[in-house]
């Protein structure tokens, strides 16, 4: 697999701006909806979340994520969406640098917020894209998967 997800993918997720991240930590569940700017060549979200927020805290044990973005359609043929899995972290250094800037010149009513920026570097991605056919999906991963 290419060390990068394939353009529609990446035009897709510049496309859009919200994602919902799903957590765990206690067998418990949850899910959460952020605004999100994407770094091409990191292949990272970047969104902003307190660090005393339920999503964020449940990463504290388990730093492997998931979360989808869609279209919103009633038209089955237009219907486009992604399934993500990755590793989130505190940008530091250079990445946070350049996480913020991207983040505020997407959001600039950030400014105005005292928050904390967070990156999910993805390790997987599942497409679908019902323009392409009915239930048409397109894999990128860097995960190894064990038989």
């Amino acid at each position: 697999m290419s060390k990068h997800p394939e353009k529609r993918m990446v035009e897709f997720i510049n496309s859009h701006h919200v994602l919902t991240l799903a957590t765990s930590k206690n067998n418990q569940p949850w899910c959460a909806n952020c605004f999100y700017v994407y770094l091409e060549k990191e292949n990272c979200f970047v969104f902003t979340s307190d660090p005393d927020t339920k999503h964020i805290g449940d990463t504290e044990e388990q730093n492997m994520v998931a979360g989808s973005v869609v279209l919103e359609t009633k038209v089955i043929g237009k219907i486009q969406g992604i399934q993500f899995r990755g590793k989130i972290y505190r940008p530091e250094k250079e990445l946070m640098k350049k996480s913020k800037k991207a983040y505020l010149k997407r959001f600039p009513v950030a400014m105005l917020m005292k928050t904390t920026l967070w990156i999910v570097r993805l390790t997987y991605i599942k497409m679908t894209d019902n323009r392409l056919g009915f239930g048409k999906k397109i894999v990128w991963s860097e995960e190894v998967r064990s038989k």
